[in-house]
Formats: structure tokens, C-alpha cells, sequence
């Protein structure tokens, strides 16, 4: 059982690496060796990298790869894409190509509200509070105008402040519910400012209101922090074309095909087990491209899924139809993007991602991050409802199974030239490759 360690965070990157090696490993220095091979060699872009979090001791690397021929709104992009998962990237490169001639994706952003809350707990008369609310208002306003002036002026801003009573669901229990536009920034640190000082303003100026009592004046603040559900921040994204025009697989008509591939997203409009395994392939695509872009993933997962539950069952985030003999596929998700600030500007392929995209607003962004989930989802539909998802994810599968074992060039293009016909599967490449060997 490894010993806890006083002043980790003090050590310096040498003797961090040193100790976990020396206490955590059986080889102490292969574990060294493999550590620091991750290093970059240029010493000011892995000081870089080293300040992005603490207690660095290396580099972890994830594929940056890119799908060709999206055609966004009559422009054409390549989309950057970070993941490790095979076959996402090429799958969003054939629904790219698929669509580019049939109108391509429109995609537009219906709003792009954001939110952050003050929790305060307030155990008096709601009446005098609400009294206090509407007279303090303005001052809340004010008093933020240190942080909004540069946001203002990029036509950002606070929106609204509103007082809510959440008292049914616990006792005592109020907000500052507050709405901002962010425009091309993510906006968290922003957001997170203001609601502080709305915190700060609120005590203070419950401390001077006439009406509350001893007791009213001491409002006690339980946090101020933004949310990452933002259902007024939302993108929406589509395809369509007559379904004549679908043909692209000999063995299924187009009207057959549209009629399984709607099908199938009915299922999961109203089967959560299905449903989650299908917006789970919509964020390979969604978060592929908001890694690539330096924002963050983790908070666009947690928006997107609270969306998918807000009837209170989880549902499909994909819809289709057939309407007049017309096909159409599409996606309305909430996503809080930035162009500006955090890694934007900071990490070197964070910047090539953009200006590869053209160097998008925020607006755009959120419009080519819908449709990379979009086109995700055609392609895994399309898969699932005709040859079945296995066939092109195994063979795209393939190499990650052979760089398990050690092979030559020569041995490579023989078990790639064999799994051509024949099935892909980790037992099946394993009896290849032992009888190769033989």
C-alpha cells in the first residue's frame, strides 16, 4: 500500500516523476522512460502545456484528425477532431460526402441565453423579500458594471436577474437566477464574477433593509456558480432531400431505407436504453470537435444529457420524418461554446483547429459542433438499419488490433489483405496472426 506524501504539489516536475516511479512501479525507470518520452522537445511549448493543470509530469496524446467536405449553410469546412475511438472520424467524413450533394447541412442558433444562480437561504417573510428584490435590482446591476463594461461592449452582457422561490423543494431555499450573453467567450469566469458580486451586494444590502427583521437581515449565501444547462442556448442542425435521392445501397430501396432509418430514431425517442447509446454517438462527433477546439466537453456532456431529460425521460436527441416525400433529419442541442480566452488562445493546435475553421464565432462554432453530431448519427443509423455497425467499425478496428502485437510490414498486409473478406474480430485476428507466425 503506497504512503501518503506531504507537499506533493511542492516538489518539483524531476522529483514528482521520481517519487511515483520509485513507489508505484515494479521498473522504476521504465516507468521514467515512457513518462518523459512524452515530453515535447521544445522546452517552452511543454512549459506551456505543464501550466495548463497541476502536478504535470507528462504529456497524454489523443489522435487529431480532421473530416473533409462539410458543407455548413452553402460553405464547405473541414472539421477538426479529437478522439481516440476509430471509425468516428471517417464516419463523419462519408455523411460529409453523402450530404454535400444532396444541399449539404443547415444549420442555425436559436439562442444563446446563458445561466448562473445564486443559492442563498432565506428563512422569513417571502413578501418583504420580494419587496427587497425589486428594490435592490437595479443596484445589482450596478454594482457588476466593473466586470460587464469590456463585455458590454461586444454587445454582451447581463440580460436579467430574477428572484425564484424553490421553498417547495427545500425549506427556506431562494435564487439569483441570472441570464448573460457571453458572445464569442465561453464566459465562465465572467458569469462566476458576476454572480459574486451579486452575492456580495445581496448581504450587504439585506443588512441595511428596513422591513427585514434581526433574523430576515442575515440572508446566508450557499454558493454563486454558473450552470452548464443552458436549454436557451440552443443549436439547431438538419438534412433533407426527397427520398428518392437516399439511394446509395444496392441491396435496400430508398423508401425502405427511410422508413427503417426513421424507424429506429423513433426507438430511440422513446427507449432510454436505446437512446443513450444513441446520443452517445452523437457526442463522438460533438465532442471530438469541442476538444479540437478547446472548450469544454465535460460541461457540453452534462448540458446536452440534462436536455435529453427534460420531460423527465431520456429521449432521443435526433429526430427524423418523412413528410411529402421528403427526408428529414435533425438535432436541436444546447451548447455553450467560446472562440475567445481559455485554451483558445493558448494552445497551439487549439488555434490551427479554428483558423481551420475559418475562425468561426462562437455562433458558427455551435452551428459546425451540432452538425458534426448530426452527421455522427446519420452514419451510425445508416450502418445500423442496412450492414449493421460491426462490419466498418472492426475494420476500422483493425490496425488498433495488430499494433497489440509485433509484426512486420510484410505480416501487416497479409492480415489486412485477408480480413478484407472476411470477418473482424479480436479472436479472429489473434488465430491469424498465431498462425501467421507458425
Amino acid at each position: 500500500m503506497t504512503k501518503a506524501i506531504a507537499g506533493f504539489s511542492k516538489l518539483s516536475k524531476e522529483e514528482k516523476i521520481d517519487w511515483i516511479a520509485s513507489t508505484h512501479f515494479s521498473n522504476a525507470d521504465d516507468a521514467v522512460k515512457t513518462i518523459k518520452k512524452y515530453w515535447n522537445s521544445d522546452a517552452d511549448l511543454q512549459k506551456l502545456h505543464d501550466e495548463f493543470i497541476e502536478n504535470t509530469i507528462t504529456n497524454f496524446y489523443l489522435p487529431f484528425g480532421v473530416a473533409p467536405n462539410f458543407v455548413i449553410n452553402g460553405k464547405n469546412y473541414t472539421i477538426p477532431m479529437t478522439i481516440e475511438e476509430s471509425s468516428v472520424v471517417a464516419a463523419a467524413s462519408k455523411s460529409a460526402k453523402f450530404w454535400s450533394t444532396r444541399g449539404g447541412f443547415k444549420a442555425t442558433v436559436l439562442n444563446s441565453e446563458k445561466i448562473g444562480q445564486v443559492h442563498f437561504m432565506f428563512s422569513g417573510d417571502k413578501g418583504k423579500l420580494e419587496t427587497f428584490f425589486v428594490q435592490i435590482k437595479s443596484k445589482l446591476f450596478s454594482d457588476t458594471e466593473s466586470i460587464t463594461k469590456n463585455m458590454q461592449k461586444r454587445g454582451g452582457g447581463i440580460l436579467d436577474i430574477e428572484l425564484r422561490d424553490k421553498t417547495a423543494e427545500l425549506e427556506n431555499y431562494y435564487q439569483l437566477h441570472a441570464t448573460f450573453e457571453t458572445k464569442d467567450s465561453m464566459g465562465a469566469n465572467f458569469i462566476n464574477s458576476c454572480l459574486e458580486q451579486f452575492a456580495k451586494t445581496l448581504k450587504e444590502e439585506a443588512l441595511q433593509f428596513e422591513l427585514f427583521s434581526a433574523t430576515e437581515k442575515n440572508i446566508q449565501v450557499v454558493m454563486s456558480i454558473l450552470s452548464n444547462y443552458v436549454p436557451n442556448c440552443i443549436v439547431r442542425a438538419e438534412v433533407s432531400c426527397p427520398v428518392q435521392d437516399l439511394k446509395e445501397d444496392k441491396n435496400i430501396s430508398q423508401e425502405e431505407f427511410a422508413e427503417k432509418f426513421v424507424r429506429a430514431v423513433k426507438i430511440a425517442e422513446i427507449e432510454p436504453y436505446r437512446a443513450v447509446t444513441h446520443n452517445k454517438g452523437i457526442m463522438n462527433g460533438i465532442d471530438a470537435v469541442v476538444l479540437a477546439t478547446g472548450n469544454d466537453f465535460r460541461a457540453v456532456e452534462a448540458g446536452i444529457h440534462a436536455y435529453a431529460s427534460r420531460s423527465g425521460k431520456y429521449s432521443s436527441l435526433s429526430h427524423a420524418k418523412v413528410e411529402n416525400g421528403i427526408f428529414t433529419f435533425w438535432i436541436e442541442i444546447p451548447l455553450a461554446l467560446g472562440t475567445v480566452g481559455g485554451l483558445t488562445s493558448l494552445h497551439p493546435l487549439v488555434k490551427i483547429a479554428l483558423e481551420m475553421l475559418g475562425k468561426p464565432s462562437a455562433h458558427e462554432l455551435m452551428q459546425i459542433v451540432a452538425v458534426a453530431g448530426l452527421a455522427q448519427n446519420f452514419a451510425a443509423l445508416r450502418s445500423l438499419t442496412t450492414t449493421g455497425i460491426q462490419q466498418g467499425h472492426m475494420k476500422m478496428h483493425l490496425n488498433n488490433i495488430i499494433n497489440q502485437f509485433e509484426t512486420t510490414e510484410a505480416e501487416r498486409a497479409l492480415i489486412k489483405n485477408h480480413f478484407k473478406e472476411n470477418t473482424v474480430s479480436h479472436s479472429a485476428v489473434v488465430d491469424f496472426i498465431e498462425n501467421l507466425k507458425k
